[in-house]
């Protein structure tokens, strides 16, 4: 059971293994609220991944990283990018900065990186007019529903070998993905974090093999813990894929996704992937105003397309080592 909370009403919504919980406090004071519920945050995300506070009282963004840091230990830089965002404030940012009629899949955050944030804490600053959620999905569910037999080729190959390729005027540059535009400070984070490296001019091609299932550290949960679904080139619409591949070939691809091993993952695998996690996917709607925090290892999350102005930051924290 979900510690109680302080001055506050709470209930719990399921689909398909996937839980959300919601909590309205009861309160004026939001600073003292978070304060008072630090703990009780903490372990309801533990024990159902996603929690949404309703009406947090929060009305400006640069107050989302005091309670991030509260509940969920030191705030991260939004380093190795692999999608656009800005910085708000501090070491707040905006959400991804994609298109708002395209979807963005369900996802660990930098679940590709060494240096992935445990938790992430989402504020509403504007919702949408329509649409615009942020769906969760439970990282242990998706890992019960996927084929035992698809599970065990990623962990008998070695994980995920993720590709990229940054160059200027095609997905991100290598300046904007490591924020910097120093070839050496480049070249020493990437051995630094287990990233092989290829130049080619003013190209850099990286290659990074990481796990496809993970165990949490506190709750000991397995989970399915990649982005072998959207890095792979099949991720991306077939008139886009079919250019990429025709202007840059296979290898030069912006990104694009292996088994650990380097072999091929199929299409249909990939297509298995996403099915899966369309089944278990959660999504509260947003209201302004409104706090949702995730255990980054235990719940994926994604955006729904939205019409009208839509304004939701971002803050990542991670818990220092036991």
């Amino acid at each position: 059971m979900t510690t109680p909370f302080t001055d506050a009403d709470t209930e719990l919504t399921e689909h398909n293994g996937t839980h959300l919980l919601r909590v309205a406090p009861n309160t004026a004071d939001h600073r003292a609220w978070f304060s008072a519920n630090a703990q009780a945050l903490r372990s309801a995300m533990y024990e159902h991944a996603a929690v949404m506070v309703k009406a947090s009282g929060l009305a400006d963004e640069a107050e989302l990283a005091p309670i991030a840091e509260e509940i969920g230990g030191r705030t991260l830089e939004y380093n190795e990018r692999s999608t656009p965002r800005s910085r708000v404030t501090g070491k707040v940012y905006t959400s991804t900065e994609y298109p708002q009629d395209q979807t963005i899949a369900q996802h660990n955050e930098s679940a590709y990186s060494q240096n992935w944030p445990h938790n992430v804490f989402f504020f509403c600053a504007r919702a949408a007019e329509t649409g615009g959620e942020t769906p969760v999905a439970d990282s242990a569910a998706v890992l019960r529903a996927l084929p035992a037999d698809l599970v065990r080729r990623f962990e008998d190959r070695g994980g995920v070998l993720y590709t990229r390729t940054y160059r200027t005027g095609m997905g991100l540059s290598w300046q904007e993905g490591f924020q910097s535009d120093d070839k050496g400070y480049v070249e020493s984070y990437c051995a630094d974090h287990g990233i092989e490296t290829a130049w080619d001019g003013d190209v850099l091609r990286t290659r990074q093999q990481r796990p496809a299932v993970a165990v949490h550290p506190v709750t000991g949960r397995k989970v399915w813990f990649n982005q072998a679904h959207l890095f792979h080139v099949h991720a991306l619409p077939e008139a886009v894929r079919e250019g990429l591949l025709e202007i840059c070939g296979e290898d030069g691809l912006p990104r694009n996704a292996y088994y650990g091993d380097g072999t091929p993952i199929t299409a249909d695998e990939i297509a298995t992937i996403r099915g899966v996690y369309d089944d278990r996917t959660l999504a509260e709607p947003w209201r302004t105003g409104d706090v949702l925090m995730i255990d980054n290892i235990l719940t994926s999350h994604g955006r729904r397309p939205f019409t009208g102005e839509r304004k939701v930051v971002v803050a990542m924290t991670q818990r220092e080592a036991a």
